[in-house]
């Protein structure tokens, strides 16, 4: 078994960290590329541009979530802690909170309807919040 290496295992993490980082951003290019380039680049009534936008939207979301795994294993063992218990509470807000919606909403108790777009806006903002407060509880 070998030695690890403090500086091999901090440019480990950078370059997860930066992987992650453009992962993250091509996958927003292609989310924006498939939102609105249906009518601003090519006319909305064609479906093949549109479904190939979204196609390839789906497969750099996939890496993103590969590099988003990697990023995870190259951290250390508290900080991989923290993010799992903050991924845990995003998860159980987005389906509480989500199956909240949906059973409000079938019994019409809703009075504005909600874009579906929230829902990711609420995880990331609670997901924020979880990490910071792990950090500061294994301070």
């Amino acid at each position: 078994m070998q030695a690890h290496n403090a500086t091999g295992d901090y440019r480990d993490s950078i370059k997860t960290a930066v992987g992650l980082v453009l992962w993250t951003l091509a996958w927003l290019a292609t989310l924006a590329l498939a939102r609105f380039a249906p009518g601003l680049l090519w006319d909305s009534r064609q479906p093949v541009a549109s479904w190939a936008a979204v196609a390839a939207n789906l497969v750099v979301g996939i890496g993103w979530i590969v590099a988003f795994a990697r990023f995870l294993r190259g951290q250390d063992e508290l900080q991989r802690k923290i993010m799992q218990d903050a991924l845990a509470v995003a998860l159980g807000v987005g389906w509480v909170s989500g199956f909240a919606y949906v059973v409000a909403d079938a019994a019409d108790l809703v009075v504005y309807d909600v874009d579906i777009a929230v829902l990711p806006a609420l995880l990331g903002v609670v997901y924020v919040i979880a990490v910071i407060v792990g950090k500061i509880r294994y301070r």
